[in-house]
């Protein structure tokens, strides 16, 4: 008597058991994520990449407003390293070397590579009001990073690819479709999200986490809404690419309005001076 197999279901299978295995958690928020990539691996990559952008791309002069993004986004860093200290884990922000730049380009866009590195674009200053809107988009970056959600797009990429073949295999089948794949899973370039499903998940993630990161570094969460406001009337004509697969604006704010009680606990407004 002959078996006979349906490869979908072992597929299936295979995929369910692999997901299961590669689960990590999220910090603050609790949510189970797929990691199939180590992030030493995401770590040498991401820094590969910023490498290349960072050659390609004109850093602004504008010293004031470089000051002004480097003082904020360092006062962020030390508020997240100190909570991850309090919470005994520092080692999982081993690897990260902070480094804040200003890009002179037309594009309204911020981002934040694995391991730390932060780029602001200078388009999107004119819609920032004040330090603690500056800190809404740049907690919000790092909230990315900090989550791995870098790592846990290529981790859905390589299941896609095959149920899971490791990084190593997709580099050396298919190396420029790997490198795209981690270009747009950092956030950078026009692709910013891979999975549009998983990427609205990303960014609910990211205002949360980046609500209760602003706190910590002595900015006012609240201050978020109106930067997001901002967002949402420019982008009423011409969506920036800030906004290009991120949530509705009011579904967004109402979101973040929902966890600001829950930010504020966070908040000491000494820390900012």
């Amino acid at each position: 008597m002959k078996r006979f197999i349906n490869l979908s279901a072992l597929k299936l299978a295979l995929v369910s058991v692999v997901f299961l295995a590669s689960c990590k958690t999220v910090p603050l928020t609790g949510r189970k994520q797929l990691s199939l990539v180590s992030e030493s691996e995401v770590m040498t990559m991401s820094l590969s990449q910023y490498d290349l952008f960072i050659k390609s791309n004109k850093i602004s002069l504008n010293k004031t407003e470089t000051d002004r993004v480097r003082r904020v986004g360092n006062k962020i860093a030390i508020a997240v390293e100190r909570y991850f200290k309090e919470k005994n884990l520092s080692t999982y922000l081993d690897g990260y070397k902070w480094e804040f730049n200003l890009i002179d380009d037309k594009t309204v866009n911020a981002w934040c590579m694995p391991g730390g590195k932060v780029v602001v674009y200078t388009s999107i200053l004119p819609l920032i009001r004040n330090d603690a809107q500056l800190a809404t988009v740049m907690s919000h970056e790092i909230a990315h990073a900090v989550a791995r959600h870098g790592g846990e797009r290529m981790s859905e990429q390589l299941v896609a690819q095959g149920a899971g073949i490791a990084l190593t295999v997709a580099l050396a089948q298919k190396p420029k479709e790997t490198q795209q794949w981690a270009m747009a899973a950092f956030g950078v370039g026009s692709q910013v999200g891979i999975l549009l499903p998983f990427s609205r998940t990303h960014e609910y993630e990211a205002d949360e986490m980046g609500l209760y990161f602003m706190a910590m570094a002595g900015y006012d969460p609240s201050q978020s809404i109106d930067f997001w406001k901002a967002m949402a009337a420019k982008s009423q004509s011409n969506t920036p690419e800030f906004l290009s697969t991120h949530p509705l604006d009011e579904n967004r704010i109402a979101r973040i309005n929902a966890k600001l009680p829950e930010a504020m606990k966070y908040y000491h407004p000494t820390k900012s001076k």
